[in-house]
């Protein structure tokens, strides 16, 4: 019925529009008329939700998906108070609007956009639960009691006496296994709701991830982009940090943050009773064996997974130095060597790069094409508006970015990325000229859409051009297309008889799901149980339907009751761990939290 309902007409101002929208829909859902408040919508429309209405990351599409979510979702909801909270602007056709309200358990904040037909999109997600709020602004601790208490401890005591009671007299409600920036940032997260939780870490110290890797390594997006919760880079941070200089700002945050905090301690395994709905994690904790029983456990592992190591034939028979990309130690030790990387995405680039820089002869081996773009172009047409000096200025903050981002469904969001790469190739046509005639094999993705697609999609496939991909085009990095047939003592072979001396093979070849170390921890039934991790379902290449509308199984509920996924880039590690940490802080305290829309399996791995 609601597909044919005539659209309502909102005559007006932008603000008149909006407000007239908004009291309409809340007026339906008070009335619990589905269908009239559906009908509030466009025939092509979509309702983004992030945990407030579903308890759950979901998006629905049309009419028919807004009626299936309200029904439902709507009792147990019972929105109200939806109001704008600055002035809605009009272009195109289109208004926006920011927008807040309330539910039965929480305050909410969202964006709607309204055509012609009705609402667009909408975005509504959970900011915080009623009577838990985080203790900021006028809620923050005094951080001292005034007046004579015998026996008084310093904070430095307290902080001594709970770092060595957790895990052994009292247990963590939730632990987050992985101490990079994801389980930091959910650890801080945690920490400010009270929850009490416990990030494991195998290296030894906060930041390691980042400070044991390639020596040129620095993050390819820029500083606005990539602040940590609550405690943003201070305004000198370089663009480009240095991955020295992140470790040691991860490490800084875990202290300042007071992120409870397990280094040297690796996980051997993970089990969950049904009838307990607890898990039995043992930790090899610097020699150690502790056996921890939280109730929810957290895979804060990266969203790469597991690094996919390649096996060719004669591998064992190579008398040189091999290894993963995860493992490479720096160009140091290769001056004057034959090197040959196999694959042609960031790190197979960084690796290259910086291996030539120091002396070393350099074969990247290019499999499949990739998509390139140029690190200025990227930041000015890709990212310019949102995050920037120059977004600052317009009034974006970076929470606002970061919601702007959230507000385009996936299901579309590749008509808004066709145009910018369209830009971008238009403005550095005579660098992609320069890199197909050199022999490199460049696409833009499957529908054009470029490199942020192609990381929501499959996560692979790209490389932000920081420097690599001009010593390619220039013939400085030699180029070699093909599949690998096997390894000899000195050599990489090719399927057409191609061979490479080498004194090096870097495998730059990537990473599986994150739910190949759920098989190694808890067993390959519950990896299979809970499925692959990361992608859409878009039907575009390494990124299999059907469609999901959502990222599979990250920040958001799975199938095996009690675990998460955490990860992404540091954008999506800040956003998401907000959403994450609400949907564990109300299991905690008992809040229930019946899940619409919980994801089902279509691909193991």
């Amino acid at each position: 019925m609601t597909q044919t309902m005539d659209p309502v007409t909102l005559p007006g101002s932008p603000q008149a529009r909006v407000d007239a929208w908004l009291s309409e829909f809340e007026a339906a859902l008070a009335a619990r008329d589905i269908p009239r408040a559906a009908g509030l919508f466009a025939l092509d429309s979509y309702w983004r939700d992030l945990v407030s209405f579903t308890w759950n990351i979901k998006t629905v599409e049309g009419r028919e998906g807004v009626e299936h979510l309200l029904s439902a979702c709507l009792d147990g909801t019972d929105p109200s108070g939806f109001r704008t909270t600055e002035p809605p602007t009009e272009a195109d056709g289109v208004i926006e609007a920011w927008i807040e309200f309330e539910t039965a358990t929480g305050r909410a904040k969202g964006h709607l956009r309204l055509n012609d037909e009705g609402a667009w999109t909408l975005l509504t997600s959970l900011r915080e639960l009623k009577g838990f709020e985080e203790p900021q602004r006028d809620r923050r601790p005094k951080g001292v009691y005034h007046g004579a208490i015998e026996g008084r401890r310093s904070w430095a005591q307290e902080r001594e006496r709970e770092q060595t009671e957790l895990g052994y007299q009292r247990q963590p409600y939730v632990v987050v296994i992985g101490g990079g920036q994801g389980g930091i940032a959910l650890g801080a997260r945690l920490r400010q709701l009270g929850v009490p939780a416990l990030v494991v870490e195998r290296n030894d110290r906060p930041g390691d991830s980042w400070r044991k890797r390639y020596k040129s390594l620095c993050l390819h997006d820029p500083v606005w982009y990539d602040h940590l919760p609550y405690l943003p880079f201070p305004e000198n941070w370089p663009v480009f940090a240095p991955k020295d200089k992140i470790a040691d700002w991860l490490e800084m945050y875990t202290r300042v943050m007071e992120v409870p905090y397990w280094t040297r301690s690796e996980v051997t395994s993970a089990v969950y009773d049904d009838e307990t709905r607890r898990w039995t994690v043992t930790v090899d904790r610097d020699g150690e064996q502790v056996v921890l029983t939280p109730h929810q456990l957290v895979f804060a592992t990266g969203m790469s997974g597991k690094p996919n190591i390649p096996s060719f034939p004669g591998m064992e028979l190579f008398e040189g130095d091999q290894h993963h990309s995860s493992q490479h130690p720096g160009p140091d030790a290769y001056a004057g060597k034959k090197a040959v990387v196999i694959g042609s995405n960031n790190s197979a680039h960084d690796i290259c790069a910086a291996l030539w820089e120091h002396g070393a002869d350099v074969t990247m081996v290019q499999r499949s094409s990739t998509h390139v773009v140029k690190s200025d172009s990227l930041m000015e047409i890709g990212l310019g508006d949102l995050y920037s000096e120059r977004a600052l200025r317009s009034g974006i903050t970076t929470d606002k970015a970061d919601m702007v981002f959230a507000s385009l469904p996936y299901r579309i969001m590749h008509q808004f990325q066709i145009p910018v790469y369209d830009r971008i190739r238009e403005r550095d046509a005579d660098f992609y000229a320069r890199l197909e005639k050199a022999g490199f094999r460049h696409d833009w993705g499957d529908d054009g859409s470029g490199l942020f697609m192609k990381y929501l999609r499959r996560g692979s496939g790209y490389y932000i051009d920081v420097g690599a991909a001009e010593l390619v085009a220039d013939g400085k990095i030699k180029l070699a297309q093909g599949q690998v047939d096997h390894l000899t003592r000195d050599s990489v072979v090719f399927t057409d008889g191609t061979e490479l001396r080498a004194d090096l093979v870097v495998y730059a070849t990537g990473y599986g799901s994150m739910n190949g170390w759920v098989a190694d921890l808890a067993g390959q039934e519950m990896a299979d149980r809970v499925g692959k991790v990361w992608g859409l379902g878009s039907g575009t290449t390494k990124d299999p339907g059907p469609w999901e509308g959502e990222q599979r199984n990250m920040w958001k509920p799975t199938q095996q009751p009690g675990l998460w996924f955490h990860g992404g880039n540091l954008h999506q590690s800040r956003h998401y761990s907000l959403y994450l940490a609400l949907q564990l802080k109300a299991r905690y305290e008992g809040i229930p939290t019946p899940v619409y829309g919980l994801q089902e399996v279509h691909h193991q791995s």
